[in-house]
């Protein structure tokens, strides 16, 4: 009876042991997106197409741009982008989705972004951009192996 009860009391300071060396988790960060823009691509990364359905539909490629604020004062990694985008006609570039991409790293404070999308050529320009902002995480989420 005694070496179960030392044995459970062993287990527990392990458990609780492991809190403290184990890595911390990481909080989400809310970047704050201004300025936001668009440009055409430059040629080398300017081909492409778009495909639906099955079909390859030509495709016209911009970069969004703008400025990201980093409140957390460390750097956030893989900040997922979220936007609507419409064409000239008010109709949405990007079907059934607000996701446009994501930013790989944002320092601390206030620094430029830049984010590729493809459109199909067809949709009329200039765009409409709404609505952008950005979160991710002062840590890499991706597990280490």
């Amino acid at each position: 009876m005694k070496f179960r009860a030392l044995s459970i009391l062993i287990g527990c300071l392990f458990f609780l042991a492991s809190w403290f060396v184990s890595p911390l988790a990481f909080a989400s960060v809310q970047i704050k997106l201004s300025n936001i823009s668009y440009k055409d691509c430059p040629p080398e990364l300017a081909e492409g197409s778009v495909t639906s359905g099955g079909n390859s539909l030509p495709a016209s490629c911009y970069l969004i741009t703008g400025k990201a604020k980093n409140p957390s004062g460390k750097p956030v990694y893989d900040a997922d982008v979220f936007g609507r985008i419409y064409d000239a006609n008010g109709e949405p570039v990007l079907q059934n989705r607000t996701r446009v991409g994501s930013i790989a790293e944002v320092p601390p404070g206030v620094s430029n972004f830049e984010v590729r999308i493809s459109v199909p050529a067809n949709q009329p320009t200039p765009l409409q951009l709404e609505q952008f902002k950005a979160t991710g995480f002062t840590g890499s989420v991706r597990p280490s192996i």
